[in-house]
C-alpha cells in the first residue's frame, strides 16, 4: 500500500483518517482502512502549534463580556421592546400539552426585561 497523504502525527498515511490512540503492541491500526501502521513511522514528526491572544480588549468587548456572563442562556440577535437592546438570551419551557409547541422566554442581556413566546 503507498502512501497517498504526508505522514502526520494522528492520521492514517493511507486514507487520512484519524487514527486510534497509541497501544503497546508497537504498531496502529486504521479504522477506516486495513492499513497498520507501525509507531516508528512517527517517530521524526513534530507538531508545532500557534495560538494568537488578542492583546487589546476594546471597551466595547468589556461590555459585551458583561452583559454575556449576566445572560440566563443562550444569546441571540433579537431587539428589546423596551430598552432597544439587539441582544437577548432565552429559555424554553414545555408548559402546555405535547402536541403543542414550546414557550419561549427572552430576557434582554443589558435591561433584563422579560418577554414570552408561545412557539
Amino acid at each position: 500500500m503507498s502512501n497517498i497523504f504526508i505522514i502526520q502525527e494522528g492520521y492514517c498515511p493511507h486514507c487520512g483518517s484519524i487514527l486510534p490512540p497509541i497501544t503497546d503492541n508497537g504498531s496502529l491500526s486504521c479504522y477506516s482502512c486495513p492499513a497498520i501502521i507501525p509507531i516508528k513511522e512517527f517517530e521524526d514528526v513534530i507538531a508545532k502549534y500557534t495560538v494568537h491572544f488578542n492583546a487589546k480588549s476594546t471597551e466595547q468587548d468589556i461590555k459585551n463580556t458583561k452583559e454575556m456572563s449576566n445572560a440566563d442562556g443562550p444569546i441571540v440577535d433579537r431587539k428589546c421592546p423596551k430598552c432597544g437592546n439587539e441582544k437577548m438570551s432565552y429559555a424554553t419551557l414545555q408548559l402546555r400539552s405535547a402536541d403543542e409547541g414550546q414557550t419561549v422566554f427572552y430576557t434582554c442581556t443589558k435591561c433584563k426585561f422579560k418577554e414570552r413566546e408561545n412557539s
